[in-house]
């Protein structure tokens, strides 16, 4: 690995790379899980760059790792800001022209919003698109349990400090200012809509970490432990994120998909694959991986990482050149 940091108009993010760089292969880029870093990915990204060829960029979110901190308490707009605003920049500012997006937990999640606003109206004219809308099956959820509407949030992501156009930089296609491409989409254990399953396991988590051994475990991975358990935790238990629906982005993602899921899973069942499967309209793989939880990439690695790797062959050829 070779480790590094970036700087963006947040603050500080740190890094890892593996495989060759952006400029000589595409970019396997992996975004991590609510409680997750660019250390907890353990040796995924080496065995994904050895067997693919491709280079793999992880980084850790602001609040993980050894990032810089997050305020809290997270806004319930946490994952779409995560998705519109400070994605796009890392992408920039790492240089990425070609990537596939690997997305575990809260990671695929932010992984679907981004996909789903690269054919935003507002990457192309400048002006912010019509609210998704949520499913019909649930009539009186409110556009994805934002507190604010989205044409504030993409406006936030047309105004980073500095004044960089991050969203409309980074979606539109490889070119001469830095943008990038997207090529696929992999999600792992993805929420796209909340479960009581996924609460409950929230809160029993709660308590491990509250009275277990938890926080000490996790204070190995992350220099400020609270602000990544906390920002987490706290959002996904306030009663405002129970409207948390992001399939109104679904149906815009354009670029073929790979959705995972651990077959005991205690976060979220096959509700998610089903919602991911009846919204979207690009070409999609749904594969359950027997045996494992939260974490199929660590629970059955061998299995999960040889559907990456075909995923990725299966990718147009021309595309990754």
């Amino acid at each position: 690995m070779r480790a590094g940091t970036l700087q963006i108009s947040g603050g500080v993010v740190e890094t890892g790379w593996w495989g060759p760089g952006p400029s000589e292969a595409p970019t396997l880029v992996l975004l991590h899980e609510g409680l997750g870093s660019v250390a907890l990915w353990r040796d995924v990204p080496a065995r994904l760059a050895a067997a693919t060829g491709w280079g793999v960029f992880a980084y850790s979110r602001f609040g993980y790792g050894g990032s810089d901190t997050a305020p809290l308490p997270r806004p319930m707009t946490y994952l779409h800001d995560e998705a519109l605003v400070v994605l796009p920049e890392v992408l920039r500012a790492a240089g990425i022209r070609r990537a596939v997006l690997v997305g575990h937990s809260d990671g695929g999640s932010i992984a679907a919003i981004y996909a789903g606003a690269v054919n935003a109206p507002t990457l192309s004219t400048g002006q912010p698109p019509p609210p998704p809308q949520p499913r019909a099956s649930q009539p009186g959820t409110s556009w994805p349990g934002l507190a604010r509407p989205p044409t504030t949030l993409l406006a936030t992501a047309r105004e980073v400090p500095g004044g960089r156009n991050t969203a409309s930089a980074s979606h539109a296609g490889a070119g001469p200012d830095g943008a990038t491409t997207l090529l696929g989409l992999v999600t792992i254990a993805a929420h796209f809509v909340v479960e009581d399953l996924n609460i409950d396991s929230i809160r029993q988590i709660k308590k491990e970490y509250d009275t277990g051994t938890l926080r000490q475990r996790l204070s190995r991975y992350h220099s400020d432990v609270d602000a990544a358990f906390r920002g987490w935790n706290d959002a996904w238990l306030d009663q405002r994120f129970q409207n948390f629906d992001i399939t109104g982005f679904l149906p815009a993602i354009q670029v073929p998909i790979l959705a995972l899921q651990g077959a005991d899973d205690p976060y979220g069942t096959d509700v998610q694959l089903h919602v991911l499967e009846a919204n979207v309209t690009a070409p999609i793989k749904i594969q359950r991986i027997a045996g494992a939880r939260h974490s199929p990439h660590l629970d059955a690695t061998d299995e999960t990482l040889a559907a990456i790797v075909t995923f990725i062959a299966s990718l147009p050829r021309d595309s990754c050149m």
